[in-house]
């Protein structure tokens, strides 16, 4: 992990380079300006994770840099200001600007080495606690006792010891963004920060900008990478990256920078990528619609996160770990499932995997008033089965009109979905075209109704 960066901005010669050399000495990279114009030039290229500041300068002096860099964009890291003509006035108007403390000169190094770890330490506890409260209905835990649970746990704390590309498959609801927390939680940047990035939800016109950040009329706009340096990216539905995107994500993984929209000054890429797909990018590489390149980069660390019906052993122990999570989290009422209620679930197919189960269990805590929750109680909170499709259109065990509405919508679903894929010989490119919908929720349709294009395929 690259270390922390510290900008140091001072008229005097003698004062940057004697603290220069210190900051290098104690194990940080040093950036230095002379004036305002040099400072916001750094700025431009990079992000310090420190700044030391001046107040007294020619042109543009300290405070009004600071008041600058606060109305443009925040303050996105701790500024500490230094002045050899201190007042009281001029430190509560620094701090009110946003300034994280205020030394004098003569500098005591002893006194600027403590205030800069500090300020940093207490910028890694606020990213710390912001990670906290986004994720406060994450899960952190691999739960599982089967097979298919203790050997995912165990490749996740191998890779987790390595600094390299992941990327995790699995249907949607099995815990990708679980498995990537785990990896993060045990790796050597579990102390920074963590963010998680859904590509799906995002405006592809705008993503290489969201992303990267850009440039306008010379002001720098940070992005999402930026916002992540030195920590964990994960990227969620990573199929969803615009050409200009992975162009640009290729690049920084090739070079170790990367360039912002409308910049040509190379940013250091200083993090450790996670990324995720519900389906195989093989049939995007096959379609033109991925990068090749990008794909085997990414692809160096493939995982498998898999489906809740291939390890239902795991039910049990997921369903109590949901419980004593809601009732410790959110104060639920504690209930208990039953022996036959557990029984059941245990066959159910979960379509939804993982996210189903954890949402029947919030539902049965809300909406529940014994403390047991009985098989009547788990068979009406799940609905009627849903049947096993056949492969073939029509095969429909009973009189579509003997079935529950919710049955009969999801076999004709079925139906439709097999009946448009053969008219688009299995490419799921063209079946989208033809059914106007987007491909990740048509991806996840289709797993819920077992249909398979590659079946399908000429």
């Amino acid at each position: 992990m690259t270390a922390q960066l510290i900008l140091v901005v001072d008229d005097e010669p003698d004062i940057r380079q004697l603290v220069s050399e210190i900051l290098e000495d104690e194990g940080y990279r040093v950036e230095v300006a002379e004036n305002a114009a040099i400072a916001r030039e750094v700025f431009r290229q990079r992000r310090p994770d420190l700044v030391l500041l001046d107040i007294w300068m020619p042109g543009t002096d300290g405070i009004s840099l600071l008041k600058e860099w606060r109305e443009e964009d925040g303050i996105r890291c701790p500024v500490v200001m230094m002045s050899g003509h201190g007042t009281i006035e001029t430190a509560v108007e620094a701090t009110k600007l946003g300034a994280y403390d205020f030394i004098e000169k003569p500098l005591s190094m002893a006194k600027m080495l403590l205030t800069i770890e500090n300020a940093l330490r207490t910028r890694q506890l606020e990213q710390e606690n912001q990670g906290l409260r986004s994720q406060m209905v994450a899960v952190h835990d691999i739960v599982g006792s089967s097979q298919a649970m203790q050997h995912l746990r165990e490749q996740a704390d191998r890779i987790a010891q390595h600094n390299t590309c992941i990327l995790l498959y699995g249907e949607p609801g099995v815990g990708k963004d679980v498995v990537a927390r785990y990896i993060h939680a045990n790796s050597v940047r579990k102390d920074r920060q963590f963010s998680k990035v859904v590509l799906s939800t995002m405006d592809q016109e705008r993503m290489a900008r969201q992303l990267f950040g850009y440039i306008e009329r010379g002001r720098v706009h940070y992005g999402l990478v930026d916002e992540c340096k030195g920590g964990f990216l994960y990227l969620a539905e990573v199929s969803e990256l615009d050409e200009d995107s992975q162009a640009r994500l290729l690049g920084a993984l090739k070079d170790g920078f990367f360039f912002r929209v409308g910049g040509g000054e190379p940013v250091d890429f200083d993090l450790s990528l996670v990324v995720s797909s519900t389906h195989d990018l093989q049939d995007d590489l096959r379609e033109e619609r991925f990068s090749d390149e990008l794909y085997f980069l990414l692809s160096a660390m493939p995982m498998q996160v898999p489906p809740l019906r291939e390890h239902p052993e795991d039910v049990p122990e997921l369903l109590n770990y949901y419980v004593n999570l809601f009732t410790a989290q959110d104060g639920l009422p504690y209930r208990h499932f039953t022996l036959p209620a557990q029984n059941f679930l245990r066959n159910h197919r979960w379509p939804g995997n993982v996210l189903e189960l954890r949402n029947l269990v919030q539902r049965l805590l809300i909406l529940g008033t014994e403390v047991d929750i009985s098989l009547d109680e788990a068979e009406e909170a799940v609905g009627a089965s849903i049947p096993v499709f056949s492969s073939e259109i029509g095969q429909i065990p009973e009189s579509l009109f003997d079935l529950p509405l919710r049955q009969a919508r999801e076999q004709f679903e079925h139906d439709y979905l097999v009946y448009q894929l053969k008219q688009a010989d299995g490419n799921v490119s063209k079946l989208a075209e033809q059914v106007k919908m987007e491909r990740t929720h048509l991806y996840r349709k289709m797993r819920s109704l077992g249909v398979d294009p590659k079946k399908y395929g000429r």
